[in-house]
C-alpha cells in the first residue's frame, strides 16, 4: 500500500512519460529528487496549503528553495530529514517566500543539525540571518547550555547574490542564478540546479522573462509561477484594496499561458505550474491550468500540489 503523497507523485510521473518517480516499491527512485513543499502564491495562510517552497534531494543531501510559511513542517512532512539540509536559496525577500527562513535553520538545529548550512539570496540576507540570530538567542542560548547542543552561529555562512551568473558547486550539484524581473522587488532571482542525472530551473516569481529563458535552455524541468487570470478578480475581491493588488499582480508575475510560452523557448521538457494563484479556488481546476499553459507548450504540464514529488 502507498500513501496519499506516493500515489500523486507516482501518477503524475505516469502522466508525465515516467520521467518522475515515486518513493514507493515498484517505481524506484532518481538520484536527483524535486519535492514541491507548498504551491500557493501570496502570503495569506491557508488550511490546506503552504506557501511557497521546493526542496531539491541529490544524494541525500537538500537544498531548499525558498522558505514559505511552513516549510519545516512540510520538509517533515515529506520525509526529508531536517538535518541533511546544506545549501538554502531565496529567489527574493517577499514573505511568502521568506518568512520561515530563519526558523527553518532554527528548527533543523534544534533536531540535530550539526553541519554547514550555506544561504544565498540577495541583500540584505546576511543581515537578515544575524537579525534572526540575535532575535533567537534566548532559545538558543539555553539549548547550548541545556541539551549540549553546538552553537548555531557558526554554522550558518549567508551570501549575498547581486547579480547573474554561478552561485556554487559543491561537487554534487551546480546553481546559477538569473535575474528576473518582480517589481517594485530591487533584486529577484531564478535558480538552475544542475546534477548529474537532471537539470531543474525555479522560476521564483517573475514577469515573462528573457533570462529566464536563457538560463531554463534544454532544462528538463521548469517550476514556473503562475497565475490563472478569470480566478484573480474572485481571488482579490476579499482583500482590503482589490484594485492596487489586481495592479500589482499583473504587473508583476506570469499568466500560465505565457509560463507555457516560456516552457517552449526555452525548450524544456517537463513544464510545472506553482505558486499559483489563485491557489485554492474551486472553479479554476487542473485542466483549466494545463490547457492555458499548452496554448503555446508542447511538452508535458504539471500543476503542482504540495508535496508533490517530481
Amino acid at each position: 500500500m502507498i500513501n496519499r503523497r506516493e500515489f500523486v507523485a507516482a501518477s503524475a510521473g505516469m502522466l508525465a512519460g515516467g520521467l518522475w518517480s515515486g518513493r514507493s516499491e515498484g517505481f524506484g527512485e532518481s538520484r536527483t529528487r524535486l519535492i514541491l513543499l507548498g504551491t500557493g502564491g501570496g502570503p495569506r495562510p491557508r488550511k490546506n496549503g503552504a506557501a511557497s517552497s521546493q526542496v531539491i534531494v541529490v544524494n541525500g543531501v537538500a537544498y531548499v528553495v525558498d522558505c514559505g510559511d511552513g516549510v519545516a513542517r512540510q520538509m517533515a512532512s515529506a520525509g526529508v530529514m531536517l538535518p541533511t539540509i546544506r545549501h538554502i536559496f531565496i529567489t527574493h525577500h517577499h514573505s511568502d517566500h521568506n518568512a520561515d527562513y530563519g526558523n527553518l535553520m532554527l528548527l533543523a538545529w534544534a533536531v540535530g543539525l550539526r553541519t554547514r548550512v550555506d544561504t544565498w539570496g540577495p541583500p540584505p540576507l546576511q543581515r537578515m540571518t544575524e537579525l534572526f540570530l540575535e532575535m533567537s538567542a534566548p532559545d538558543i542560548d539555553t539549548r547550548v547550555a541545556d541539551e549540549g547542543h553546538p552553537p548555531l552561529a557558526p554554522l550558518l555562512h549567508a551570501h549575498e547574490i547581486r547579480g547573474a551568473g554561478a552561485v556554487m558547486d559543491d561537487g554534487n550539484v551546480k546553481v546559477t542564478a538569473a535575474v528576473v524581473h518582480h517589481p517594485l522587488i530591487k533584486l529577484a532571482l531564478a535558480y538552475r540546479f544542475d546534477s548529474s542525472d537532471r537539470s531543474i530551473v525555479i522560476s521564483g516569481d517573475t514577469t515573462p522573462s528573457d533570462s529566464l529563458i536563457r538560463l531554463a535552455q534544454g532544462a528538463d524541468v521548469l517550476v514556473h509561477e503562475a497565475i490563472y487570470l478569470p480566478g484573480i478578480d474572485r481571488l482579490i475581491a476579499r482583500t482590503p484594496n482589490p484594485a492596487r493588488l489586481r495592479e500589482h499582480i499583473l504587473a508583476s508575475h506570469t499568466t500560465a499561458e505565457d509560463a507555457g510560452r516560456i516552457a517552449q523557448a526555452a525548450g524544456v521538457k517537463v513544464l510545472v505550474l506553482s505558486h499559483l494563484a489563485p491557489a485554492d479556488d474551486p472553479a479554476v481546476t487542473d485542466q483549466m491550468w494545463i490547457d492555458a499553459a499548452r496554448v503555446h507548450f508542447r511538452g508535458s504540464v504539471i500543476v503542482g500540489k504540495d508535496l508533490m514529488e517530481i
